[in-house]
């Protein structure tokens, strides 16, 4: 059978089988549900929780605590030394590297056989699938794929066991299928410097015929802006003329989507979300310029979800899938089939439709800022971004945001802003920004009633390559490694700007 003719066959089989759990989500979850605790039952976590009793989600729910790095923390070290059989039954031998704890400077999240096949690629090849369920004229698989991967080394610190960036763990076991179509070369797709690999990948790519890109905005356009000045074009269209899609996940598109329409001015572009971590992959864009993603409920993933007022208590409780309401805010709770039981990984989503299950990711349960009780989220900044670049054809690059704490008793809020375009009137930027915040958020348009609580946000504008500087310097460049956007201190902010007094 010729390749395409296979390719498909296998995307129309696998597109029946999202349909079928778009169609039953909960009996989906609950086989999923069984398929894990069955799993586990003879794992010393199993054993001591009794797994092998455990057939109801609501027993689970009682007999196991919720876990967040710190929980787990004991039993990663004893799987990195080398005992198995402790949270899943299959042998662990890599752990994706990811931002550290309060305790620690890096996670060491447990990656199995299962979690690479049965989640991350099948999140992959789902994607791909649904692209071409969108575009059936796609000619996709005739050309290459770049993959934009991260800091991709590995630490061999056993005879048998890797620890590094997600994207080397995945780069390094790619099922030939993949690699085939796959550029660059391995050998500059792992490589260790971030900088000098954009180097190798912009002049080894820009000779393919790429027709997709997978990989973070923010890194994606580095790349992408060193193509153009090797090759002296003045789009990326010029380069690949074939090039078609754009996977994209980490971080909000919505800041980068201008960037993106300027590099590539294609009307025949697309552009796909996933939600994806060293944890799981757990959605996917299933409809052409959705602002929602589909909860991929057949990962090997059983989800809950926590209400965000649950946080704050001694024993705080979930709900599954059949109790959740659309327009609230719940942390996200996994239990994975690489042995993460009830597990926080830190991610709050928000449900637009129950039928079927689609999500936005509204930020994180660390990453908002709330020093006066303004409750502001991720997901109100990238909005209020979003709004004050289309009012001033700006274009940001990257930005971060934390609390100023000012003499006459009312607080604020301090941006960091680095433009790939400044807005033509900075005052409207700021006044538009102020006023969409005022606007998603009640508890900021109260606290900035009469300037009592919350005076009007004050912005500095960073020079171009401050932020990468910054990453830099604290060895974090490349792949899933980002600026964080909202702080509730002013770390990150006395970092960048050590000479402001306040």
């Amino acid at each position: 059978m010729p390749v395409n003719a296979l390719f498909s066959y296998l995307i129309k089989k696998r597109l029946q089988q999202i349909d079928l759990f778009r169609s039953n989500p909960y009996e989906a979850q609950y086989e999923v549900f069984l398929h894990l605790v069955r799993s586990a039952r003879f794992t010393e976590w199993g054993q001591h929780y009794d797994y092998e009793s455990i057939r109801d989600p609501d027993v689970f729910r009682q007999r196991v605590p919720l876990q967040d790095y710190n929980d787990v923390r004991p039993y990663v070290e004893r799987l990195r030394r080398g005992e198995q059989n402790l949270l899943w039954p299959t042998d662990i031998k890599w752990f994706a590297k990811s931002s550290g704890t309060t305790q620690d400077r890096s996670k060491f999240i447990p990656v199995s056989r299962e979690a690479l096949e049965d989640c991350h690629y099948k999140g992959g090849k789902d994607l791909i699938a649904l692209h071409y369920d969108m575009n059936p004229a796609s000619k996709l698989y005739l050309g290459m794929n770049m993959v934009v991967g991260g800091s991709s080394s590995l630490e061999r610190f056993r005879a048998d066991a890797y620890s590094g960036d997600l994207s080397a763990i995945i780069i390094r076991n790619l099922p030939i299928w993949v690699e085939i179509r796959r550029t660059p070369a391995k050998e500059v797709a792992l490589m260790e410097n971030w900088e000098e690999k954009i180097e190798q990948m912009a002049r080894e790519t820009m000779r393919e015929d790429v027709r997709s890109i997978a990989g973070v905005p923010s890194w994606t356009l580095i790349i992408l802006r060193r193509i153009l000045e090797i090759t002296g074009r003045s789009h990326i269209n010029e380069v690949w003329p074939n090039l078609e899609l754009f996977m994209h996940g980490g971080v909000s598109f919505r800041p980068y989507r201008a960037l993106f329409r300027d590099l590539i001015p294609s009307a025949a572009m697309n552009y796909l979300e996933s939600y994806n971590a060293s944890e799981g992959y757990f959605a996917i864009q299933d409809r052409a310029d959705a602002e929602d993603l589909l909860l991929m409920l057949d990962y090997g993933i059983f989800f809950e979800f926590m209400p965000m007022e649950e946080m704050t208590r001694e024993q705080p409780a979930t709900k599954l899938l059949h109790e959740v309401t659309t327009g609230v805010d719940y942390a996200l709770v996994i239990s994975t089939n690489a042995g993460l039981w009830r597990y926080m990984p830190g991610d709050t989503v928000r449900f637009t439709s129950t039928a079927p299950y689609r999500i936005q990711v509204s930020g994180r349960t660390r990453s908002f800022i709330n020093a006066f009780g303004e409750e502001l989220i991720v997901e109100n900044a990238e909005r209020a971004i979003e709004a004050a670049v289309v009012a001033t054809g700006a274009a940001v690059s990257d930005y971060t945001a934390g609390p100023i704490y000012l003499s006459d008793n009312a607080g604020g809020h301090e941006w960091l802003i680095e433009f790939d375009r400044p807005p033509d009137d900075v005052e409207r930027f700021i006044e538009v920004l102020d006023a969409e915040l005022r606007n998603s958020n009640s508890d900021y348009d109260a606290k900035r009633k009469g300037d009592m609580a919350l005076s009007r946000p004050r912005l500095h504008i960073l020079p171009r390559g401050t932020f990468h500087a910054w990453m830099k310097d604290r060895g974090k460049l490349g792949g899933q490694h980002k600026v964080p956007r909202l702080m509730n201190d002013r770390s990150i902010i006395d970092q960048l700007l050590p000479s402001l007094v306040h």
